[in-house]
Order: C-alpha cells, then structure tokens, then sequence
C-alpha cells in the first residue's frame, strides 16, 4: 500500500520535491520497507536523498523506437534527483521494488563500472562505431555526478577513443566538461541538446524543483554555443494549459542564446506517471486539473496516455496539430531548423580500445 492510501496520509507538496508521494510501483504485491521505515512514513519526513553504487552488467543500451533519433544511450545513474514529475522514467524504479514517486528522486544509483563496460563493449570484435546518447532516461549531470563524476569518466573515453556522443540534460553542470566537448566538437564527435520546458520560475519549482533556472540553462546554451559545440534546445514536456502558452517564448530566448535547433515533446505518461503526474495536478492546480487531462486525452486517442510510436512523441487530433503548426512557425521566425543533427556526427575517427599504438610498430 502507498502513502497516498493510507488514512490521515494524503498526497502533499515537500518542498524541493517533485512527487507528492511514496506511491508503490506496478510489480509490488506488499509494501515495500527500507531502513524499517514504510513508505507512507519515510513520505512524512522531509525526504533525503541516498546515493548507492550499482554495478553496471551491459552499459550500451539499444534503441528499437523509430521515433527515437539514436540508436545506442548510456545512463550513468537510475533515479534523479531533478524530481521533475513528468519524468517518462521513473517507472523504472518499480523494476527494484521502489516506489516511481518520491523513491526515484531521493534513492539514486550510479554506476561506477559505466567506463570498464564501455571499454569492453569498444573492444568487441563486431562492435560498429556510431553515435551513443548520454541522458536518455535520467540526466547525466544531475547533483549526484558533482561527487561520482561518472558522466565525466565516460566522456575522458570518448574523447580519448575520438567516439561521437550525443549529450542530453537539464543542468549548467556540463560547463565543466568544456574542456572535453568544445575540442570534439572542433572533430564532429559532439553535440548537447538542453532542456527547458519553461522560463516561469514559479513553475519550474514544482515542476522541476531541483533544476537549474531556465536563465542559468540559457546561460549554459550561451556557453556551449560559444564553445563551438551544436546545442539544441528541447521544449519537453509541452503540457496542456501548464506550460503549452510558452513555446513561442522558449524558441525566442533559445535562438537568441545561439541554439541551432529546437524540438519540443508532448507530455507523456506510462504506466505510474499518469498516477502521479495526476496527484501532482490535484495538489499544485486542482482548478484546472480536469481540463489539463482533458486536453491531454484529445491529442492521445481518448486516453491518458497512447504508447504508439509515431504519436507518443507530439500527440494526434486537432490540438496536437496546433501545438505542431505553432512550433514550426515559431522555429521558422527565429531561424532554427528541426530536422535531427545527431545522425550527422563523425564516425570515422573512431580509435578502437587497444589499437591506437599500432603505428608504433608494436
């Protein structure tokens, strides 16, 4: 049983949070205890954050989504603690018997093994070189990589290797790997792509409380640009009579910090973010929560949520196709283009594990 269904303990805001509960994954038959503290009580307290070493087996995962512009990604961490509560990956808690609400934000896993598996999979005999994407699910520069400095790692290899990589993330904590990204970018093996959903500050402290402003990531799309490197700006997620009024305004201000390129994704809610994004509608804007959701099911078929590749990504019907029409034009006015640079990377300069010294003569 999860917090929000236990007497006297109803769904709340704790503040830096982005869940407002404890709310048990899909594959829990009993509650789930850690540190003999139930769910429901560990969601009463101000909820810290734990982070826990999980060895990595496979770290290259493979893409079978054709509405998905990369093929391989590597997620440095399970969990994040950014808290936003439209994160498509939380369910990925229930996997470990964790709750996809508060447990995903405050209970984080990094894997300190990510570069050894990276380096194995390079030295397969098979293995073709082609871009791999950092931060699909969780992002890679989240708090924890301060201290861990995983994602750091991983790029020392694929600058070391010359291995085109793809980054993908919401914090100014990339500004430290300028020193890795701009000579890459110089060769075509890099690009960044930013996210901001919003530029009302109000907003993104519930929405995505422990992100950076929407001016600070700006000033990182600044940086980056300045830097030589591709950046991207990714409108994500657009939600219905929350965010959907600022698209124009997020286009402006990112093509006026030097992005090339901008995207936008429609809000999406598989399996337990449905439940909990709803929770966090009734807590934060229980005057429109209905009609949010109502226009939610108009651009996905009646439902929630409609998993089918083509229209997860932007919706379909009358007011996805707005949303669309308005992006484009938006895009257009400030002179950005929307077809997919990733693809565009150099893979020919791949240096193979173990081979770089063969030049050398040995």
């Amino acid at each position: 049983m999860s917090d929000s269904d236990q007497p006297g303990h109803p769904p709340r805001h704790r503040k830096g949070r982005g869940a407002v509960s404890a709310r048990d994954g899909r594959f829990v038959t009993h509650s789930v205890v850690l540190d003999d503290e139930p769910a429901h009580e560990r969601a009463e307290s101000y909820p810290d954050t734990t982070v826990t070493a999980m060895r990595a087996g496979k770290i290259i995962a493979s893409n079978q989504s054709p509405d998905v512009p990369f093929n391989r990604s590597i997620n440095p961490f399970q969990g994040c603690e950014h808290g936003c509560i439209y994160c498509y990956a939380r369910p990925s808690h229930s996997y470990i018997d964790l709750s996809p609400g508060l447990d995903f934000e405050t209970r984080i896993f990094y894997k300190p093994n990510a570069g050894e598996r990276l380096v194995d999979e390079w030295q397969k005999p098979g293995y073709e070189c082609e871009p791999i994407t950092i931060g699909a699910n969780t992002d890679p520069y989240q708090p924890a990589e301060r201290e861990k400095r995983v994602t750091r790692s991983l790029l020392e290899l694929f600058h070391r290797h010359r291995h085109p990589v793809n980054l993908i993330t919401k914090s100014n904590l990339i500004r430290r790997d300028l020193d890795l990204l701009a000579p890459m970018a110089r060769d075509s093996l890099c690009s960044v792509a930013v996210s901001i959903p919003t530029l009302d500050a109000g907003l993104k402290r519930i929405l995505e409380p422990r992100v950076p402003s929407a001016g600070s990531r700006l000033e990182t799309v600044r940086m980056l640009s300045d830097a030589g490197i591709p950046t991207s700006v990714l409108v994500a997620p657009v939600i219905p009579a929350i965010n959907d009024s600022e698209m124009e305004a997020i286009v402006e201000a990112s093509a006026k910090a030097g992005a090339i390129q901008a995207h936008y994704i429609f809000l999406r809610l598989p399996h337990e973010v449905k439940t909990l994004f709803g929770e966090w509608l009734a807590t934060h804007f229980p005057d429109r929560a209905e009609h949010v959701m109502s226009l939610v099911r108009q651009a996905s078929g009646g439902k929630a949520y409609d998993s089918r590749f083509g229209v997860r990504q932007t919706g379909r019907g009358a007011y996805a196709e707005i949303l669309s029409k308005r992006f484009r034009n938006a895009c257009r006015r400030h002179g950005l283009v929307r077809n997919r640079y990733q693809n565009q990377l150099d893979c020919t300069r791949f240096e193979k594990p173990g081979e770089q010294q063969l030049g050398f003569g040995f």
